[in-house]
């Protein structure tokens, strides 16, 4: 197929499925903490501006979620059947760390989340709002243990190799691996950060088509201040993160800011643009600011990082590939800090939600979380190479027997079903988001029959919190 190897196909395999399901889980985590959050303040403040929001996102966080769970599923079998070497050889700390989110993580979630979409007429105000703070908190742990199976990849410790294959020695240090806090933190924000830009572009969306209402200026509102706070924070997790890989990880920090050699005595500039050419390994028409790199990299004047050439051609990665994803990367997140200056600007003047060039920028700028963690993933992933393990295990000794025709027809599978089924959803989540939120038309909890008997194994009591807060919810 157009010429490549069945291992570079099984490579892009792997990316295409993993493209595809990054994006579900990302904005699941995010969505389930704003809900959690949302049905947090209505029990507070007894708003129902708050629970009309509630309702409109948890309807996109269902359809989220279950794409996420089915392109998951996918994701695991390819351990087995185009990776199977790999999972030879280190299958005794990949599979525990993936069974312990389907232990922790996916069991917890499994179990509150028919109660959080379809219990508010079983459950009482306090055990619902207790079943979406649990979903929301197995998101985040489903996060960590798919974070520490992979940052273990990036940088191991804590195993040895006995008669060719993984032996944990150590869980802790499996688990809590160099660059597992960084790359758990740096997600999680990120997460954060693209169903923020993602919810405000949809709460800008409607108010440019004149769809007014207080939910859609809350969402845009809640999801503003969240972008403002997180976007400068997610710089300085990312500045961590890339003093961690440079001490870890130096040819991926090489390829990403295309340096070929340090010079004894002289600075490393920062190249911002230009074209990493690994035959002639040089970077042309790098356009470069002086010092910059050595202050980004190693927060000195006159800092110095290893060279590409200070690794042996077989050990590069493509600096090609990550030169650009990393930039994309970057580039889209100060994006999101002039979203964020920008939105404090226009509310200080009180036109927040009248400003339209402040409401097309925030339109625009809906998909670029999701882009930017893509970009990431990429950089992250392909700065590995050639190494599945790093320094341990080469990808190409990981990759199954199969030929490069079946790799080819699987992947030709792929394509189609991802993009019928995928497709399909993605469409219907953006369906979902332009109708906005609305009334409830009887979302209400309902109160206790007239009997007496609680409609609920709670007490009575919840029954009449309940009819309450419908009461008051209906009069606002």
């Amino acid at each position: 197929m157009f010429g490549l190897t069945a291992l570079e196909l099984a490579r892009i395999q792997f990316g295409f499925t993993i493209s595809f399901h990054i994006i579900f889980p990302a904005i699941s985590i995010g969505l389930a903490s704003y809900l959690a959050v949302l049905e947090g303040l209505w029990l507070w403040k007894k708003d129902s501006v708050y629970l009309e929001l509630y309702h409109f996102w948890v309807q996109i966080f269902a359809v989220a979620f279950a794409m996420g769970v089915v392109s998951g599923l996918v994701m695991a079998y390819q351990f087995g059947t185009n990776w199977s070497h790999y999972s030879a050889f280190a299958g005794s700390i990949t599979g525990p760390l993936l069974s312990y989110e389907v232990l922790t993580a996916f069991f917890l979630e499994a179990g509150f989340l028919g109660v959080m979409l379809f219990g508010w007429k079983k459950v009482g105000p306090g055990l619902h709002f207790f079943s979406t703070m649990m979903v929301a908190a197995g998101t985040l742990i489903s996060a960590t243990w798919i974070l520490a199976s992979n940052s273990w990849m990036q940088t191991p410790q804590g195993f040895e190799v006995i008669n060719g294959r993984v032996v944990p020695v150590d869980w802790l240090k499996v688990i809590f691996n160099p660059s597992f806090p960084y790359r758990l933190a740096h997600m999680t924000v990120a997460a954060y950060l693209a169903t923020a830009l993602f919810v405000g572009a949809s709460g800008a969306w409607h108010l440019l088509k004149r769809h007014d209402t207080p939910a859609v200026r809350t969402m845009l509102s809640m999801a503003m201040w969240l972008v403002l706070i997180v976007a400068p924070v997610q710089i300085a997790v990312g500045d961590a993160h890339g003093l961690m890989t440079r001490e870890h990880q130096p040819a991926k920090i090489a390829a990403i800011e295309g340096h070929w050699e340090s010079k004894p005595g002289e600075s490393v500039p920062l190249i911002l643009f230009g074209w990493p050419d690994m035959a002639a390994e040089t970077t042309r028409y790098a356009v470069e600011v002086p010092h910059l790199g050595s202050l980004v990299l190693t927060h000195s004047w006159n800092g110095q990082i290893a060279g590409l050439k200070d690794f042996a051609p077989q050990d590069r990665p493509d600096s090609t590939i990550v030169f650009w994803t990393f930039r994309i990367m970057v580039g889209l997140g100060f994006l999101m800090v002039l979203l964020g200056a920008w939105s404090a600007w226009v509310r200080w003047h009180r036109v927040l939600f009248k400003s339209r060039h402040f409401l097309r920028f925030a339109v625009a700028m809906g998909p670029t979380g999701l882009i930017a963690i893509l970009a990431g993933w990429i950089t992250t992933e392909v700065g590995r190479q050639p190494w599945v393990v790093y320094g341990v295990m080469r990808t190409k000794d990981a990759v199954s027997n199969h030929s490069a025709l079946e790799l080819s027809v699987t992947l030709i599978v792929f394509v189609v079903l991802y993009t019928a089924v995928f497709g399909t959803g993605i469409r219907y989540l953006l369906k979902l988001a332009a109708k906005g939120p609305g009334p409830l038309d009887g979302h209400f909890p309902e109160p206790a029959p007239a009997d007496g008997r609680p409609a609920r194994p709670l007490s009575a009591v919840g029954d009449r919190l309940d009819t309450a807060i419908a009461l008051e919810s209906k009069r606002s």
